[in-house]
């Protein structure tokens, strides 16, 4: 199509790319590679910007380089005479320019890709200043497009003039060009044919890297990848489509994004929906979409408080909900009149403590589930022990019948917190009063500062969870008479009864070893009074 509105018929076939081409690599060298090229570029702008706000040039250079050859691939069409990077920016007409916006949601001219600024990019003494234009003029390009909503913002937190960067315009530049540098020379040779998630990981090891130097918790926004697979597969288990998916929490989109990737992209009809408070961490889950290929029609991404400024309402109800929120936050709770009437707290009777809004995500979520749908909400251990509103809002779950499973996990999974976190797994359309208790903490592999959970540990979870079969130690299936009388406790370990790893002490054998034992310590006695008795002479 663009080789006709061009006028084309052939261009030079040399293409100078940034990236050599790699080997095919598994995915642990793929991880490897890049965990060591990022360690590179820290170490190259390293005592300048701190851990922290680096993850922000790092993940938004990442960022810029995929939206560049993401678009390039769009208007070359798998045409090899057209090299998009090579061309005239005057090439660009109107028409290529609107058309490619109502695709793709945005544009970028040829000059502006991050193949062409990466070239020159230390030479440049007016790198910080025209990395900030690209960016304005990207986001722009949306506007008075469907597209602009999903655009706009998406570079607030790459400021190229900020003072962390260094105090003057060439100290910007020569970090910024180091990070240019240290992200084209990342093998990324292919986005969606890789075997590793390249943002996923880039931002999951600079978290463990830099969340606990910077004194951010960091893990609150990202729930590692291994326990988004079994959030996700927990939510979509046993379904064939659903209609959209939903995290009230969404952070970076790790949960979202999980659904994708471990499922067709069919199976999602009607896109990957997200709320987030943090406007960074929007920020990040937007261009989390991008980078996974999800159009800008198919995901749509707000800012704001879920508890108090909720969105979707009109989009509801979900057929899966996914979310990790924040754990024991404080909200306004019962000091706002109003909320007690809200729809979403209003059938429970009592709002979540102001100290603890950890229910009140839970009631959110499950105000926003389908009939048909599943939520799997990773919580705080505490709530499901607790009296006081917890304990009648758990009763008003368990009399409903909305509480499917109650899955506890190992310690130490997540980033900046070592708690044994539990997974509360909600359904409507349970076929029984049964609540599943599922024991999974002892399901962990140590890998570096943290416990990690398998593909064998989640597919042991889910076996059981599907099957709903009692096994000794792990998982029990339990009448709602039990809970009640329980005064509606939800803890595992009230029900599940943890394996006895002491040793099993056989006690007629241990009184004969004893025996034995004190025969030769007699016999040991004798022989040493004997030598003391020569010694001193044989005298008595």
């Amino acid at each position: 199509m663009f080789c006709k509105i061009l006028n084309l018929t052939s261009w030079p076939l040399k293409y100078q790319n940034l990236t050599k081409k790699s080997i095919v690599m598994t995915s642990t060298q793929q991880r490897a590679a890049l965990q060591a090229q990022i360690w590179k570029i820290a170490n190259d702008v390293r005592g300048a910007v701190d851990g922290w706000d680096f993850k922000q040039y790092v993940l938004g250079t990442l960022f810029y380089r995929f939206i560049s050859e993401n678009f390039a691939s769009y208007i070359e069409a798998d045409d090899e005479d057209i090299k998009y990077a090579d061309l005239s920016d005057d090439v660009m007409t109107a028409e290529i320019k609107d058309d490619a916006i109502k695709t793709k949601g945005y544009f970028i001219y040829p000059s502006q890709l991050f193949i062409n600024i990466a070239k020159d990019a230390h030479a440049n003494e007016a790198l910080n200043t025209d990395l900030a234009k690209i960016f304005s003029e990207i986001e722009a390009s949306a506007n008075g497009y469907p597209s602009e909503k999903d655009i706009k913002g998406l570079f607030a937190d790459f400021d190229t003039t900020s003072n962390r960067l260094g105090n003057t315009v060439k100290d910007k530049n020569t970090r910024l060009a180091a990070v240019i540098k240290g992200v084209a020379g990342i093998q990324l040779d292919d986005f969606q044919g890789s075997t590793i998630d390249w943002f996923g990981d880039a931002y999951e090891f600079l978290i463990s890297n830099y969340a606990a130097n910077a004194g951010k918790s960091g893990g609150e926004f990202f729930t590692p990848q291994h326990v988004s697979k079994l959030i996700a597969r927990l939510a979509m288990h046993n379904k064939t489509r659903v209609n959209k998916i939903y995290d009230p929490a969404c952070g970076s989109g790790s949960l979202l994004l999980q659904a994708k990737k471990h499922f067709d992209a069919h199976i999602v009809e009607e896109g990957f929906f997200g709320q987030e408070i943090n406007h960074t961490t929007y920020n990040l889950a937007r261009m989390n979409m991008f980078l996974h290929n999800i159009n800008y029609d198919k995901f749509n991404i707000k800012l704001g408080d879920t508890l108090l400024n909720p969105h979707f309402g009109d989009d509801k109800p979900f057929d899966a909900i996914v979310s990790n929120p924040p754990y024991s936050v404080k909200w306004i709770g019962a000091d706002d009149p109003t909320l007690i009437n809200d729809d979403r707290f209003a059938p429970a009777g009592v709002l979540a403590p102001k100290s603890r809004a950890d229910f009140a995500f839970v009631l959110h979520t499950l105000s926003y589930l389908s009939s048909s749908g599943r939520a799997a909400i990773v919580c705080f251990p505490g709530i499901f022990y607790r009296g006081g509103a917890e304990q009648q809002i758990r009763k008003y779950l368990v009399d409903n019948n909305f509480v499917e499973t109650v899955i506890s996990l190992a310690p130490n999974l997540f980033y900046g917190t070592p708690i044994a976190v539990t997974i509360l797994v909600l359904a409507k359309n349970k076929t029984n009063m049964n609540t599943q208790f599922i024991d999974a903490s002892g399901l962990f592999k140590k890998e570096t500062n943290n416990n990690i959970l398998t593909d064998a540990h989640i597919q042991e979870i889910m076996k059981v969870f599907d099957s709903k079969d009692n096994a000794d130690h792990f998982a029990k299936s339990v009448p709602y008479e039990e809970i009640v009388a329980n005064d509606y406790n939800l803890s595992v370990s009230s029900y599940v009864e943890a394996k006895d790893t002491r040793e099993v002490v056989d006690i007629v054998q241990l009184n004969a070893e004893i025996k034995t034992t004190v025969a030769k310590i007699d016999q040991l006695r004798k022989e040493i009074d004997a030598i003391v008795f020569e010694i001193e002479g044989g005298k008595a």
